[in-house]
């Protein structure tokens, strides 16, 4: 009779630790937003370092080589966000910038200086 009552306990044992069978599911999907993309056409003599300023706040794009062309995706700015672009010249020398620029989804064009 013991072996029988053993096995009855490993048998409900058994079945309280067997877990129920649950859906997970997440909320309703939503479309990646397109960060904005600068293109930068630095036609100095000397690379640029380009900064976009959004809030007080001047994020660093990229470091753009002399009379290059170059695209970068501006991270922390939301389409559609007015800015003002920088570039500053590796030397710190000359600063150019761009006010008032609205930064939609896409591709923007700058051409410095």
């Amino acid at each position: 009779m013991t072996i029988r009552v053993a096995a009855v306990v490993a048998l409900l044992a058994a079945a309280a630790c067997t877990g129920r069978q649950v859906e997970v599911q997440t909320g309703a999907e939503s479309a990646p937003v397109a960060a904005p993309t600068l293109r930068i056409n630095n036609t100095l003599a000397q690379a640029v370092n380009v900064y976009v300023v959004s809030g007080g706040s001047e994020i660093f794009v990229r470091q753009v080589a002399a009379r290059a062309t170059a695209d970068a995706e501006v991270r922390g700015v939301s389409p559609g966000a007015t800015v003002t672009l920088r570039a500053r010249q590796v030397d710190g020398r000359q600063v150019y910038e761009r006010a008032d620029v609205v930064l939609q989804a896409g591709v923007f064009e700058w051409r410095v200086p």
